[in-house]
């Protein structure tokens, strides 16, 4: 989105349930959808005699976003992104990422400087990976994590308050 001459920030919180994402200065997000994926395995020749671990090394399409998921597909699996604020597939994340940008938001990351939603508790390699991703994948030109705890508390319009995490 532009402003006069300047770009607006890109917010995504991306929670264990749904996605929000959407514009710095906006009223509300742009785009809420769930941080679920369908994931098809696409096996290459037989897929007779091959094992569990071998199919999760073959290539899977992902399917994100609502109507990518009400459609029916054989052999899709439903499978959590993040798990209690954790990332626990970060190709899913990746591809939730996409969605937001390219299909929700319509932008390239390039020209956006990000602000993502963080859970209280995140680690320090789940930080690294994220700026990692956001810096050598989207190629962003700036990025800033905040604490979940902390966006609370701005959105009610104050500077300072107790907020309780469960």
């Amino acid at each position: 989105m532009l402003v006069g001459d300047e770009v607006s920030a890109v917010v995504i919180d991306l929670g264990s349930h749904t996605c929000k994402a959407g514009y710095a200065g906006n009223d509300a997000p742009t785009a809420v959808f769930p941080s679920v994926v369908g994931s098809v395995d696409e096996f290459s020749g037989s897929a007779d005699g091959q094992r569990d671990s071998d199919k999760r090394k073959g290539k899977h399409n992902l399917y994100v976003g609502s109507e990518a998921l009400g459609y029916r597909r054989d052999h899709m699996e439903v499978l959590p992104s993040i798990k209690n604020g954790v990332v626990v597939d970060w190709d899913a994340v990746e591809g939730i990422w996409d969605h937001a940008f390219r299909d929700c938001l319509l932008v390239d990351p390039k020209h956006h400087p990000v602000l993502l939603a963080e859970p209280s508790f995140n680690s320090q390699q789940q930080r690294e990976r994220t700026a990692e991703l956001m810096f050598e994948n989207y190629q962003v030109p700036a990025l800033f994590m905040v604490n979940n705890a902390v966006l609370t508390s701005f959105a009610s319009g104050r500077a300072t308050s107790l907020v309780v995490d469960r």
